[in-house]
């Protein structure tokens, strides 16, 4: 529904109550939407008009670069302009008589000292003219110049601190790709030390286990042997030997475990 056709319904042009609130109200958030739309767009035209102004008054400053160029160009303009005008005149007088080419310098025989001094003026003037255009150029070709190498300097640091900065950048990701992998690897590594470690440790434990249980049989059987009576200094004996190769071996036994550990 347009808005005018609701202003004819509220007017009483058409039966209103047809709408209900619900119609009503989305239509009030629409009408509130653009109007919000259209405050954005004033806002903005407005930033950019004092934009535009403050960029119109900072042209009158003498050391303006376009001001200069400007006036540059309405002066070659002018130049052009008389150039212009001359050549048309030459053009009609050849036109005028297209079969002698010659005619224009053979007019100058004809014609009195004073027009010919106001002709050499004329010519004197255009002279200068072209010369002063001749060294303007020469000006513009200078500062352009200049210009541009300055501006081809700038180029040359940008592309230098690019590339500079594409090879840190390059590092960088580099270094964030491999130390994950880096991580990984060290976990395992110092995983399978690990159970290495825990495996020495457990076989050694073995060892020594086995060792002491050996060590009780032989124990337990020199006793049995002591109580029968007639092998009691041999088994004495034996048991003496034993108890020294015991003590030669737990030493050697401690300061693996100590190494180890």
């Amino acid at each position: 529904m347009s808005r005018w056709e609701f202003f004819r319904n509220m007017t009483g042009e058409s039966d209103y109550c047809k709408y209900d609130l619900a119609g009503l109200q989305a239509e009030l958030e629409r009408e509130r939407e653009m109007k919000e739309m259209l405050e954005e767009s004033v806002s903005d035209l407005r930033s950019t008009m004092c934009e535009l102004q403050e960029r119109l008054h900072s042209v009158d400053g003498e050391e303006n670069e376009w001001k200069t160029r400007y006036e540059t160009q309405m002066e070659l303009n002018g130049q052009l302009e008389r150039q212009i005008s001359v050549i048309h005149e030459r053009l009609e007088d050849l036109r005028g008589n297209p079969v002698d080419r010659l005619a224009s310098i053979r007019s100058y025989d004809d014609m009195p000292v004073e027009t010919l001094r106001q002709c050499l003026k004329l010519l004197t003037e255009e002279k200068s003219d072209l010369q002063s255009q001749l060294r303007d150029c020469h000006l513009r070709i200078e500062q352009e110049g200049k210009a541009f190498h300055k501006t081809n300097d700038e180029r040359r640091a940008f592309l230098s601190e690019i590339a500079k900065l594409s090879s840190t950048v390059e590092v960088q990701r580099r270094q964030y790709f491999t130390q994950p992998q880096r991580a990984t690897q060290s976990k395992q590594r110092s995983s399978v030390r690990h159970s290495t470690h825990r495996g020495k440790q457990t076989s050694r434990k073995e060892e020594a286990d086995s060792l002491k249980g050996k060590e009780r049989e032989e124990d337990g059987g020199g006793v049995h042997a002591k109580g029968g009576g007639g092998g009691g200094g041999a088994t004495a004996e034996r048991r003496e030997e034993k108890k020294t190769q015991r003590g030669s071996r737990l030493p050697t036994l401690d300061h693996c475990l100590k190494h180890n550990s």
